[in-house]
């Protein structure tokens, strides 16, 4: 069955209903209290109050904040039902150590023990490297940058890297490559309803991101046009004034003939291109051959279609241009992230009022995250733990001596292949689930197994704490303080709302108890989080990513602040880039990149193109909305939606299941018949976990750059089960 948001967006208008109007006041009951904070879910971050009876100290509810200026009151599906996760019953209330096979309820001095005791026989036999730290980007800001710390001072790893390299990276390169900076929004989102155009690739924003929808019907209200870019007629589609269907894979190609339409017609800002730019006479010499036929040859888009987004595009005073997971995660996602910002820059966008380019975040501190030191080759402050000077500095500030800081180790997925050859044979995993959210999961799952000791952090049993020696129960978002960065690039805070349930810890307290155990304790001498985010704005302090200036008083008094913020005294930069890049010097560099495949294009023996996404009613992988009932009525299982013509040749029925398989695995689900996909394309949402779960078939081959695996586009065959 279609899901809900899915209809009803198809009238524009009609989703409101799914949204809480704004005006309304929050009214406090007698005997409650509110605490106000943010999702725990994308990066939209939205305002909430969470409702706490003061008797029982238990929460009761969630209401929207109207006050959150980037969402006004709106939340959607999983906002309004997060609160439900926080004393659900399936929460791990003290630690758990497999015995016999069996989990076993222990307290923290036996599961400390046994983990100081595995840990020191593994690194005294094989060396510090063979343990690995394996972070996650659902945290604060707080506990993203202690988990570097962790693995670089208390365990002395270099093997660190973390799941937001499945889901930011390619952004992150790519921006990186052409602006000389990551920042994932270039201007603030309030900026949005002024815009003239949205250019929107590879991102459902209105299932994956429902409340920013607001902003851009406040602008097509005042006449904005939006062009999509997706294989699927997605619910945001549905509202575009043009859609490129394309095929899988293909972002460069259509990228390259928008950029080759733009040059032709003139719609060029010469001025901006020549003061501010790099390269335009290669990249003009590479898209000549981009003509609108050869483009539309290769992702398979009608050419008038093509022609008519150019020109809105070209003619448009105020443009933004936004991406997402479909043009991120393939092994072009980097260039793709390129060329798509180089349309901006050929139109003279970044830095203008309400222009720009934002990659729309799909964890809620995506950002925050990735800019701390989780990152295999990043240091704090987006410093990079190559460069000398950078080890120096963030050594001074950890209290270590610059050649204790191990060298840059390896991407999230190539851990697994360092496991499986027994390089790395101890793991700690902190905050996410590796065994759904990887592709090609059967052999990630073999690679765990085969540690000789696994240790997760997690609030809830999740298929990759299924597989551990020692489950650690850690605190949920409402259950600790911090900050995180949203996907405009503004620090806000999250506050406590009740204390953690049972014997669970906050990850940042856990980390400092292993520390100790460890020998490394007085790096590690933080009592509460305020004092960790202190560290961290010093250690950012002068990196690209510069927190020194964002303090809990101004975030506070400012509704968030967005960095760079370089001084006590300096407010926050909303828009970046109005004078220069970040580049060495100053100029943004247009990407040059021409056209090449996928890591695995369809054949005899897998004929069809697969990507994957999500739905409204689930986060990630769902270990947290898969425990909500209301969402898990919504949707309840994965589904194959199938053209009607592709359904038809096959003689498949809506709702009969199917089977589904790559060179790497197979599942069945059902079949929804739609005419919302192309002919040769299948997609299916990556929620769930072991037979239900779709990455069992995607594919590992990983961008050059980023290391982000083709998660968007393999090839796959599709069947008819016989009775």
């Amino acid at each position: 069955m279609e899901s809900i948001l899915s209809r009803i967006t198809r009238g524009r208008r009609i989703v409101s209903q799914f949204l809480v109007k704004e005006g309304v006041k929050n009214q406090i009951r007698k005997g409650e209290k509110l605490v106000a904070t943010h999702c725990c879910y994308c990066g939209m971050q939205c305002g909430m109050h969470i409702r706490v009876n003061e008797k029982t100290n238990k929460v009761v509810g969630v209401e929207p904040r109207y006050d959150w200026v980037l969402t006004k009151g709106k939340m959607c599906p999983k906002g309004v039902t997060a609160y439900q996760t926080i004393d659900h019953p399936d929460r791990i209330k003290r630690p758990l150590i497999k015995k016999n096979g069996q989990f076993v309820e222990s307290s923290w001095e036996e599961a400390l023990d046994l983990i100081e005791r595995k840990y020191k026989e593994i690194q005294g036999e094989y060396g510090r490297d063979a343990i690995g730290v394996y972070g996650g980007v659902s945290m604060t800001n707080e506990k993203c940058y202690l988990v570097g710390k962790y693995a670089r001072v208390a365990l002395g790893t270099r093997y660190i890297d973390y799941n937001g390299r499945y889901c930011m990276s390619s952004a992150a390169g790519g921006f990186n490559k052409t602006l000389g900076m990551d920042r994932g929004s270039t201007l603030p989102w309030t900026e949005l309803e002024h815009s003239d155009c949205f250019f929107m690739a590879g991102s459902n924003t209105a299932e994956c991101h429902p409340t920013s929808i607001q902003w851009f019907w406040k602008a097509k209200d005042k006449g904005a046009k939006i062009i999509v870019a997706d294989p699927r007629e997605t619910p945001t589609a549905r509202v575009a004034d043009v859609h490129l269907d394309l095929l899988p894979g293909t972002d460069s190609a259509l990228a390259n003939g928008i950029m080759h339409l733009l040059i032709k017609h003139d719609y060029v800002d010469t001025e901006y291109v020549n003061e501010r730019c790099n390269n335009f006479e290669e990249l003009k010499e590479m898209t000549a051959r981009f003509t609108p036929e050869y483009t539309a040859k290769l992702t398979g888009i009608a050419v008038e279609k093509i022609v008519k987004a150019a020109h809105i595009f070209g003619k448009s005073p105020r443009s933004v241009v936004m991406f997402a997971r479909g043009a991120e995660q393939q092994t072009k996602g980097v260039d793709n992230v390129s060329l798509y910002t180089s349309m901006a820059l050929l139109r003279g966008q970044i830095g203008k009022f309400a222009s720009g380019v934002a990659t729309l975040t799909g964890q809620g501190n995506g950002q925050g995250g990735r800019e701390h030191g989780q990152k295999a080759d990043a240091l704090p402050g987006y410093r990079k733990i190559t460069n000398p000077k950078d080890r120096e500095y963030i050594a001074g500030v950890w209290g270590i001596e610059p050649e204790e800081m191990p060298q840059e180790g390896v991407s999230a997925y190539e851990m697994f292949n360092l496991m499986e050859a027994k390089t790395i044979r101890g793991l700690h995993v902190i905050c996410s689930n590796p065994v759904v959210s990887s592709p090609n999961i059967n052999y990630v799952q073999k690679a765990l197994e085969g540690l000789d000791f696994l240790v997760v952090n997690d609030f809830f049993l999740s298929e990759t704490a299924e597989l551990a020696d020692v489950v650690l129960p850690t605190a949920t978002w409402a259950e600790d303080e911090g900050t995180t960065t949203n996907t405009e690039g503004r620090v806000i805070r999250i506050r406590k709302v009740v204390d953690p349930i049972g014997e669970s810890k906050p990850d940042w307290e856990i980390m400092q108890l292993i520390a100790e155990r460890m020998g490394k304790g007085k790096f590690f001498p933080y009592k509460e989080p305020r004092e960790i985010f202190d560290e961290l704005r010093i250690a950012s302090k002068g990196g690209k990513a510069d927190y020194y200036g964002v303090t809990y008083e101004k975030i506070d008094a400012q509704d968030g602040v967005f960095w760079p913020a370089p001084a006590e005294d300096h407010m926050g930069t909303p828009s970046v880039f109005k004078d220069k890049f970040a580049t060495e010097d100053g100029k943004a560099n247009l990407a040059v990149c021409d056209w090449r495949e996928p890591g695995e294009i369809p054949n005899t023996g897998y004929p069809l193109w697969l990507t994957t996404g999500r739905v409204v009613f689930h986060y990630l992988t769902g270990n947290q909305t898969r425990r909500v009932g209301f969402l898990m009525d919504q949707c309840p299982e994965p589904f194959v939606e199938i053209h009607p013509e592709l359904a038809s040749q096959y003689q498949i029925q809506n709702g009969e299941r199917v089977k589904i398989s790559t060179p790497r695995g197979e599942m069945t689900a059902p079949a929804r018949i739609t005419k919302a996909i192309r002919k040769d394309t299948l997609f299916v949402p990556y929620h769930w976990g072991k037979e239900q779960s779709i990455n069992q078939l995607t594919s590992p081959a990983l961008d050059p750059f980023s290391r982000m695996p083709e998660f968007k586009v393999c090839a796959v065959k599709l069947e008819k089960l016989t009775k």
